[in-house]
């Protein structure tokens, strides 16, 4: 085989294994797309059906608000509920922190900021200001004005955005106070897997909880 012919035909098979690395790419992109499609139609139909107001009186017998939270609130304090829903556990927070505190009640829902706003006006609350937005942009909040955050069950139905829905957490949430992280569910029906949960739990101080198990975490700004 001369020199020439051998060049060449060196040259066809790295075009040849190019091809395959190319469709080899292809194939696990589009993979990739079709699992996170599958991903985000579950928790999507989780989002959109989340438990009804009505059925608040039988979700308190087996997830009573004020035992999750009694340990965290005081009066007059500043706080947040982001990913508020229609006000399960605002209106308990609102009567913790009383009428010198204050609770932003946070949505991307409309319908569930609609819901609350009722319940607002019906029990004559003053210390409750909701906003239909998503957690990854609460510039309504000041830095470091918030004594206690809950994001229960927030970060695992956010298609996107994670990532800044808890950079704007540590911007709001004041030194030495606490926020409540917690997952309802893993993949395929929230888009927290254990790999995201430990790095979103490594930029802050882990004081309870932090298990991927447990799916829960009370923490606080690291600090130096």
């Amino acid at each position: 085989m001369d020199r020439d012919t051998k060049i060449r035909e060196e040259l066809e098979q790295k075009e040849v294994r190019k091809i395959d690395m190319s469709k080899e790419k292809s194939r696990a992109g589009k993979e990739k797309q079709q699992k996170d499609q599958t991903k985000s139609k579950w928790s999507d139909w989780l989002f959109l059906r989340r438990p009804p107001a009505l059925l608040d009186p039988i979700r308190r017998l087996f997830e009573p608000p004020r035992k999750l939270l009694e340990p965290y609130i005081k009066k007059g304090q500043m706080v947040a509920d982001l990913g508020c829903g229609s006000g399960y556990y605002t209106l308990p927070l609102a009567e913790f922190v009383g009428p010198e505190g204050k609770v932003y009640a946070v949505d991307l829902g409309k319908n569930c900021i609609r819901a609350l706003e009722k319940k607002i006006e019906k029990g004559g609350y003053r210390n409750i200001e909701a906003h239909a937005s998503s957690a990854s942009d609460v510039s309504f909040i000041r830095d470091r004005s918030v004594d206690f955050v809950l994001a229960n069950g927030l970060l695992c139905s956010m298609a996107d955005h994670r990532k800044a829905a808890v950079n704007e957490i540590k911007r709001i949430l004041k030194v030495k106070r606490q926020a409540y992280l917690s997952l309802g569910a893993g993949p395929p029906f929230g888009y927290v897997d254990q790999e995201e949960w430990e790095k979103i739990l490594e930029r802050f101080r882990v004081e309870q909880g932090g298990s991927y198990k447990e799916k829960w975490a009370v923490v606080s700004i690291k600090q130096g």
